[in-house]
């Protein structure tokens, strides 16, 4: 007895262990997965606050965003202690490093998860994480202006540092009352988007399509008008006019394109870069909701229903229960089929971005 209580303890450390070399060999792009949970989360407390969802379901979200970004964060400290040339390689990498902005955006979402339970502390984390993404956003354009880099390895993933990490924090600033500093983060969020969105629709145009691994990210390109017209109701006031228009007419526009990117996405494998699809859907869906509280059209709560991915219509435009169970089709289930190497050099040789099965 005591032999196989030995065993079995011993075959648990080493299952620990396993799981642990795992997480420390996973690359930046595997914080995607905590980035869409926290976009539905956001999107879940925003039909807590307007359509009366249960607020515990948005709770549950932002806590499992949090712990798999933990475990994704242990993981990439214990990989920067154990082999710090391979992290600064891949700050370098003009494939890998845009995915370094994840660990600092995401850590902005979840202080608004914390708000509800300990405004201070959730300001206190936000401001943190801001000034974080600030600072690796500007190690990153610098590292862009300093190196040559290779048109053909331009992605979509170059949004994420400044524009998504400027405009999702001149949400979350909002979310805290923190007008002036929100501003100042729509700008970065603005001008850069306005700048890199042009480059690479450019490279988009005129250049061979993307790698297969990479493909998934061009549903990026669905967030930046999303996130902006989200970020301006926040700081503006929910009040429609030009600039508002503006936004969701792009928004919009956006949608069509990944319509007709459908066939490109149905061809590949499936790997945990899908779960570039979840946060920018949820960002459109959160700006759908902010649209139909504004206007209130006919059907406004079955609109929103089927936005957040409810399976009933609502019957009542407030208060309307949710089940869990009503957002399951927008959790893709993460599948390891294999574990991508970890190695920027590597990535750039072979011109193409593992994401974990492609």
């Amino acid at each position: 007895m005591t032999d196989d209580r030995s065993e079995t303890r011993g075959g648990r450390i080493r299952l620990i262990l396993s799981c642990g070399a795992v997480v420390v060999r996973l690359p930046p792009t595997f914080f995607a997965i905590a980035f869409g949970l926290a976009g539905l989360a956001l999107v879940w407390r925003l039909m807590a606050s307007t359509y009366g969802s249960p607020a515990a379901l948005a709770d549950a979200l932002f806590l499992t965003a949090g712990l798999v970004w933990a475990l994704l964060m242990a993981g990439s400290l214990t990989r920067a202690v154990r082999m710090p040339r391979e992290i600064l390689g891949e700050l370098r990498d003009p494939v890998l490093s845009p995915f370094w902005a994840l660990p600092s955006v995401i850590g902005m979402l979840l202080s608004v998860g914390l708000q509800p339970h300990a405004p201070g502390a959730g300001k206190v984390v936000f401001v943190i994480f801001l000034i974080a993404t600030v600072l690796v956003g500007g190690w990153v354009t610098g590292q862009w202006i300093a190196d040559p880099l290779d048109q053909a390895k331009l992605h979509v993933g170059y949004l994420l540092p400044t524009v998504a990490g400027g405009l999702v924090g001149a949400q979350c600033a909002a979310s805290f009352g923190l007008r002036g500093i929100g501003w100042l983060s729509f700008g970065i969020g603005i001008v850069c988007w306005l700048l890199l969105g042009s480059l690479i629709l450019n490279r988009l145009f005129f250049v061979e399509m993307l790698p297969g691994a990479l493909v998934p990210t061009l549903a990026i390109e669905l967030a930046p008008p999303a996130i902006a017209g989200s970020a301006y109701f926040a700081l503006h006031g929910s009040a429609a006019g030009p600039v508002a228009y503006a936004f969701a007419g792009y928004a919009a526009l956006m949608v069509l394109v990944q319509v007709r990117l459908l066939p490109s996405y149905a061809r590949l494998r499936f790997s945990p870069g899908f779960w570039s699809f979840t946060f920018a859907w949820c960002a459109v869906v959160g700006l759908t909701l902010r649209w139909l509280r504004i206007e209130h059209p006919p059907g406004e709560a079955v609109c929103a229903a089927l936005a957040a991915g409810g399976r009933q219509p609502a019957r009542r435009c407030r208060r309307r229960p949710f089940s869990p169970r009503d957002l399951a089709w927008l959790c893709t289930p993460f599948q390891r089929d294999s574990v991508p190497v970890a190695g920027a050099t590597t990535l750039s040789r072979a011109g193409q971005l593992s994401l974990g099965g492609q």
